[in-house]
């Protein structure tokens, strides 16, 4: 079996988006490199992790950058919280760009979107309730 074990986001600035992360959902930094060109946040089991540009050039991986001037990749990082107005806010108040104000689903969750401050999209919802 093949477990799922990391997200690594490429970014221009690894400490920033660190910051921000902390700053805006309460995550704290796990580990960085001494060159601050890797890093990741305490999120749970799977790892939540950032590199910079210039680990995808040493990786000799061409990538696409992220741009949070730009519609949003195709791919969305989900923060499941009991709180999400308050959560919503502390996150728009660290610099993240609101995207969808709150919303109610039919099966009774409430979700909202912003972007992070490098353009990645992410859902900020309530528990699905069983």
């Amino acid at each position: 079996m093949i477990k799922y074990g990391y997200t690594i986001l490429y970014v221009e600035n690894v400490q920033r988006t660190i910051d921000f992360y902390e700053n805006a959902f309460n995550y704290t930094q796990k580990f960085i490199t001494p060159e601050s060109d890797y890093a990741e946040l305490e999120t749970g089991e799977t790892v939540l992790a950032f590199a910079s540009y210039d680990v995808a050039k040493y990786n000799e991986i061409d990538i696409v950058k992220s741009d949070s001037h730009k519609i949003p990749p195709a791919f969305e990082l989900t923060f499941v919280t009991n709180d999400i107005i308050n959560d919503l806010k502390k996150a728009i108040d660290a610099g993240a760009k609101l995207v969808k104000e709150p919303s109610s689903k039919p099966w009774g969750q409430i979700v909202a979107y912003v972007q992070d401050i490098n353009g990645f999209l992410i859902e900020l919802c309530t528990p699905i309730e069983k």
